[in-house]
């Protein structure tokens, strides 16, 4: 991955709202936002407005260094929440290799994963998403 993809601000909440429209498309009843710290933050508080979610968390969960990646039992994990069910939706800005939704779906197997873009290697990682990307870095408008 040498290329990379920059999204725009405007890029970001438009494709946001489209999620927020297929999961609100699902008919799914949704009463409860997690949001993976810090990626999803941003996608969950657009969501949680959008969706009228008003119970919304995070979990800390980080699998990057900067750009490199960190090995498995380098993965650092902070959640203490319970009752996490199939009315929770789980949050981050990018499923790329599909591994963070791996990791908590092992540990929230009921909850509904969704992100905002999604690559090749982590569509069967993700419940929904709203836009597929390519398999380049991507650079968003917050790390700028």
């Amino acid at each position: 991955m040498t290329n990379k993809i920059y999204v725009s601000w405007e890029d970001f909440h438009a494709h946001a709202k489209l999620l927020a429209s297929k999961i609100r498309s699902s008919g799914t009843d949704f009463n409860r936002i997690v949001a993976v710290s810090r990626g999803g933050l941003l996608p969950a508080g657009l969501l949680a407005y959008d969706l009228d979610i008003r119970n919304c968390e995070t979990i800390n969960m980080s699998s990057y260094d900067g750009n490199r990646m960190r090995g498995d039992d380098e993965i650092e994990l902070s959640a203490a929440l319970s009752g996490l069910d199939a009315r929770t939706l789980i949050v981050d800005d990018l499923s790329d290799s599909g591994r963070t939704f791996r990791i908590l779906r092992e540990i929230y197997p009921q909850a509904v994963f969704a992100s905002v873009y999604c690559k090749e290697k982590g569509k069967d990682a993700v419940d929904v998403f709203a836009v597929e990307m390519p398999d380049e870095w991507i650079v968003f408008p917050w790390d700028e």
